[in-house]
């Protein structure tokens, strides 16, 4: 169920910056993908909102931090600046959304298992109706070794 008096629809693009998708899985399809979903919102009117993440090891200005070269957002388009996996936590996310008068959710972008997944949660907790577009996201291997039982 969408939330009262929000019956548009927004295009969240999570993170798909230079060091974020650098060593990504299936990563020209995913941004070839994702660049024609930017393509079609635009086109259909629907607006575009980037989240770009920045923390200790990722810093803002640098070149690691900035949008990849392969998508660009455009003038007037919301960037939303984070520092958590969920791109509503401590953000203007939630503002920039309610402006749009937006209550449904096409999400995009990285790391699949971590701030997507995260953003989503914290979409659905909110009310939004979201849908993760399913060759729109991508992660890297993790190097992580998990021991069984």
């Amino acid at each position: 169920m969408t939330l009262a008096d929000r019956p548009n629809t927004a295009l969240v693009v999570i993170d798909l910056q230079n060091q974020v998708v650098a060593n990504a899985y299936r990563r020209h399809e995913v941004l070839g993908a994702v660049n024609m979903l930017i393509e079609r919102a635009r086109n259909a009117g629907v607006p575009v909102v980037w989240v770009r993440h920045a923390d200790e090891e990722l810093k803002a200005g640098s070149e690691a931090w900035q949008i990849v070269a392969e998508l660009a957002p455009a003038p007037g388009e919301a960037i939303v600046e984070k520092s958590y996996r969920d791109a509503f936590e401590g953000t203007d996310l939630e503002s920039v959304l309610s402006s749009l008068r937006a209550g449904k959710l096409l999400v995009a972008g990285a790391q699949t298992d971590m701030c997507v997944r995260s953003t989503m949660h914290g979409a659905l907790v909110r009310g939004y109706d979201a849908i993760l577009v399913s060759d729109a996201h991508t992660t890297d291997d993790s190097d992580f070794v998990f021991l069984g039982a």
